[in-house]
């Protein structure tokens, strides 16, 4: 199927999925599936290939998840995903950049969000053995959910159940910590996930702790930490402690998350988190 041929006008939110076939990707599939169907978004899955063919079946197969999920019955037609309220495109190109395509097609679909599975300490996903998901989430500016290699997350391949209790959320007074401390709130209500704590940490940097605003959200509660030490160590340890099921940080544009993974705070986090970590550039909205 060509590129061309699946354009159409989408619903107003939308998540990309950039898959390259592996396990690691397959479970960030779960992910992307899952909060495309609680979001009611068009969900748009890309594999960038340099060969002329490219096996259909080598997709993660969205019926049979869904099947196994229990939301369709056994054998439905391609029309019962629709029925459940999303529109699934799936899209090969035919390319030796895969950063580049990736990059293309967000500029011709833009996303609401972006799910990436990552190797830790280098970005990389399996296409072509080179960095893929850090430099995708890098220079597109979107909100990217990151689920590291090796880690299952907090949606079940099986079951499609979500395992999201506790949410941590770094603050600082730079970036503004509103927009991640908003979006983690709207995370959960839009899952539906009943109950939970969602944690503001704060590592002492000789700055007051920033001023936010904890959105009501039924059955979750609010935590406050304030520490001190090295930024990423204590913010691994509380994640560690707590048992943090998705950190969510916000960053800053391209000098913040991710910049060419030099060291910045937020790449050595998503370089050792052992849970899902989303970064929420500024001037980002997840609207998922």
């Amino acid at each position: 199927m060509s590129d061309s041929a699946l354009l159409h006008t989408t619903p107003a939110a939308s998540v990309f999925h950039p898959s390259d076939f592996s396990e690691a990707s397959e479970i960030a599939f779960a992910h992307a599936l899952k909060i495309a169907l609680m979001a009611g978004a068009t969900l748009h899955m890309l594999h960038v290939s340099d060969q002329s063919r490219v096996p259909w079946e080598d997709f993660p197969g969205v019926r049979e998840t869904l099947e196994r999920w229990g939301l369709i019955p056994a054998g439905s037609p391609r029309s019962a995903v629709t029925r459940l309220g999303i529109d699934v495109l799936k899209v090969v190109t035919h390319d030796s950049d895969a950063v580049k395509a990736s990059l293309s097609f967000l500029a011709r679909r833009p996303a609401d969000l972006v799910v990436l599975a990552v190797h830790q300490r280098d970005g990389r996903m399996r296409w072509f053995q080179k960095a893929v998901g850090e430099p995708i989430a890098r220079r597109s500016g979107q909100v990217t959910l990151f689920v590291p290699h090796g880690i299952e997350g907090f949606v079940s391949r099986a079951t499609g159940a979500v395992s999201l209790r506790h949410i941590l959320i770094p603050i600082a007074q730079k970036p503004s910590p509103q927009p991640a401390v908003d979006a983690a709130a709207r995370f959960v209500r839009n899952l539906q996930v009943a109950a939970g704590t969602l944690t503001l940490l704060h590592v002492e940097d000789g700055n007051d702790v920033p001023a936010v605003h904890c959105p009501d959200v039924p059955g979750w509660t609010w935590n406050r930490l304030t520490t001190t030490g090295d930024p990423v160590d204590r913010i691994l340890e509380v994640a560690a402690d707590i048992a943090a099921d998705l950190i969510v940080m916000a960053t800053d544009g391209p000098d913040g998350f991710l910049d060419a993974l030099r060291g910045t705070t937020s790449a050595r986090v998503l370089n050792k988190a052992r849970c899902p970590v989303a970064s929420l550039p500024v001037g980002a909205r997840l609207a998922t």
